[in-house]
């Protein structure tokens, strides 16, 4: 059989296997798969390097289906490369328990490199990860040993390029020059309202060339040759290339290829049988792969491990030849942190006056910046003012790789994806900066951080009314609320200096997803902890700050981040009366919230009801800490432009309202 006929079956058998995947379930995508089934195989067959035996391989190329909904066409190759993904699998596509989710899932099917579905994001991955191929090449490569040297390769769909966050992304990569980033754009011309001439009729190849990207065309995608030749090309480019595909959405399929209705929804069976009828296969049975065409992709099972095999021998040659560096980038690949490498945190001094926690971060990102080489990161053009910035270290640019610095510009979108892509491509711990009140324009990306056990560190500063005259536009109110009820992302609220060098401690050790640190623009004062309890409490989430000098307390005031100064200097004044209060700093729920019971209730004792929380931003959630007696002092409005001082006295996060709303509570439950 000519080898051509081969490849058409080949194709044919991802069309149809996704097809009937879809079919199976009763819901899904078949239109992708069905008309973009022949640049993938492309892909996967004359240029990734991957090893479907150990898809984890660093040497490995990347591979972004950055259209989720596609995901039957993935699943297909990679079940028909030798992943650890069995037929069975294909056959549980979109139900309860199985690898085969409806949009792929990192962490959870082998071979998925990215969590994607939501446009744009993964289109955004891949630009993370062709910078931290680039960045780690620059670190450990060396003259005859080429250790870091892979592809990021991307399927990419008219609705990933209509989103925003792909054009951020896209500006960056072409300022940066990632040429080994390669996107194959499945250019079909057809939306779920229908031809995307309703809405998307910018010249795309234009805005990509103005970006800085090697465009190029192919007028047929099921030309594999054509295919083949700008893949080449691309890769013979120093920019990052867009290579659009001309497709037909649901291809083969008699009434519904090229039209919206072969997008989201199953052919039926009458269009699926019409559909194999037209492209030569057999009605029966379902699922159906020729052994020829088995034998053909299982060739990946040998061509894989022999590559990973010869990047292995080259490992050892330049283990010989560099053992320190080999050393370093086995530690940092695995992601092993080094030794003591807490040790290298600040301590901060009592001081009254105090520091604002964006300070205090800045001092220890870099002291930390020392002892962990991989900490690398930026700001969306903030950095003076996140104090995001490692010192004396070069910025990350397209003349200078080995930065650890990012100017990621003013691309909040952009940058919180980058960061994803950046972590999961391994060897790297990244960090992003911006304004608390901007975490809303990452919001997509941070959400699948937290889905993906994503260890990105994000860094919002300005966190309350504390950002003062710049008024309620820059004044975070509702957004610790809205971090905190993302499942799985851990939120940091310190409350002093002392306080904020753990928060990175945690942040670091945090190897299980991601973790904000949310920092004040104005002064703290740094607590003198021979009087109050150690900062290293802030690991458990929440701890007993002070207690009273003698008997159970009458009274908890709990608080996070400005307002725990706030509730030392309230205490004190009610202790002086004579009352007996419990101080609590509360910098993360979801820390105390993974403690154990008696841990809890040692803080928070279930027969203490007068329970009074203070925090500069809505009240939502706080019922579970403070019981149904308790109160909060919280902010259930929008900020006002005015000096931070005064916007604390009228908003009255006070030393006297703290005090009488105490008076009140404890009359209430006496």
């Amino acid at each position: 059989m000519p080898q051509t006929t081969l490849e058409e079956k080949s194709i044919n058998a991802l069309r149809l296997l996704s097809a009937d995947m879809v079919q199976q379930a009763g819901s899904g995508h078949p239109g992708l798969p069905m008309g973009a089934a022949a640049l993938v195989f492309t892909i996967w067959t004359r240029h990734l390097r991957h090893n479907p035996a150990h898809p984890d391989w660093p040497g490995r190329d990347r591979f972004i289906l950055s259209g989720g909904h596609g995901s039957a066409l993935l699943y297909s190759v990679l079940h028909l490369t030798g992943y650890d993904l069995p037929l069975a699998e294909l056959q549980r596509f979109r139900q309860w328990g199985s690898r085969t989710p409806g949009h792929p899932e990192a962490g959870l099917t082998p071979g998925v490199e990215t969590t994607t579905g939501p446009l744009g994001q993964g289109f955004a991955n891949g630009v993370g990860m062709a910078i931290a191929e680039s960045h780690l090449a620059a670190e450990f490569n060396r003259p005859g040993f080429e250790l870091v040297d892979h592809y990021t390769y991307g399927l990419v769909t008219d609705g990933d390029l209509m989103e925003g966050i792909a054009s951020e992304a896209a500006s960056l990569a072409g300022h940066l020059q990632l040429g080994k980033l390669i996107y194959l754009y499945d250019d079909n011309h057809i939306s779920i309202d229908g031809s995307t001439d309703l809405a998307f009729t910018e010249r795309r190849l234009d805005r990509f060339a103005a970006y800085g990207w090697h465009v190029q065309q192919v007028a047929d995608g099921n030309d594999v040759e054509a295919v083949d030749t700008a893949i080449r090309a691309a890769k013979a480019d120093p920019r990052p290339s867009l290579v659009a595909c001309r497709t037909v959405i649901g291809f083969g399929a008699p009434t519904r290829q090229g039209t919206s209705a072969a997008h989201g929804e199953p052919l039926g069976e009458a269009e699926l049988a019409a559909a194999k009828q037209v492209l030569g296969w057999p009605q029966e049975p379902k699922f159906h792969i020729p052994p020829d065409v088995q034998e053909f992709f299982h060739a990946s099972l040998e061509t894989g491990e022999q590559a990973e095999a010869g990047w292995q021998e080259r490992f050892e040659r330049y283990r010989r030849a560099h053992p320190g560096l080999a050393d370093e980038f086995e530690r940092r690949v695995a992601g092993r942190l080094p030794e003591d490498w807490a040790a290298a945190l600040p301590a901060f001094p009592p001081d009254a006056r105090g520091l604002a926690s964006r300070a205090a971060s800045g001092r220890a990102l870099n002291a930390l910046a020392a002892a962990l080489p991989e900490l690398v990161g930026g700001s969306a053009d903030l950095a003076p003012s996140n104090k995001s910035w490692l010192d004396g270290f070069p910025a990350f640019q397209r003349e200078q790789r080995a930065g650890r610095n990012f100017h990621f510009g003013v691309r909040e979108h952009a940058m919180g994806a980058i960061l994803n892509g950046m972590a999961l491509h391994g060897g790297l711990i990244p960090y992003g900066a911006t304004f608390l009140v901007f975490s809303d324009y990452m919001r997509g990306a941070i959400r699948l951080a937290a889905l993906s056990h994503i260890p990105v560190i994000y860094i919002f500063t300005h966190d309350s009314i504390g950002v003062g005259e710049d008024g309620p536009t820059h004044q975070p109110v509702e957004h610790l609320a809205a971090l905190r009820a993302i499942p799985g992302l851990t939120v940091i609220r310190p409350g002093d200096a002392s306080e904020t060098a753990e928060a990175w401690k945690c942040a670091i050790a945090n190897r299980r997803g991601p973790t904000t640190l949310i920092l004040s623009r104005q002064n703290l004062p740094t607590l003198d902890r021979s009087a109050y309890a150690g900062a290293a409490g802030l690991q458990r989430g929440a701890y007993v700050l002070a207690d009273p000098a003698s008997g159970d307390p009458q009274l908890i005031l709990m608080a996070t981040g400005s307002e725990v100064g706030l509730i030392v200097a309230a205490g004190s004044c009610l202790a002086a009366e004579g009352l007996r209060v419990r101080l609590v700093s509360f910098p993360s729920w979801e820390l105390f919230e993974q403690q154990p019971d008696t841990y809890r209730q040692a803080v928070l004792p279930p027969g203490i009801t007068a329970r009074l929380a203070v925090e500069a931003g809505v009240r939502q959630g706080w019922e579970r800490w403070t019981g149904g007696q308790g109160r909060v002092i919280s902010l259930e409005h929008f900020g006002a432009s005015a000096p931070a001082p005064e916007l604390f006295e009228a908003y009255g996060f006070t030393v006297g309202n703290v005090v009488e709303t105490a008076h009140r509570l404890l009359e209430g439950s006496a």
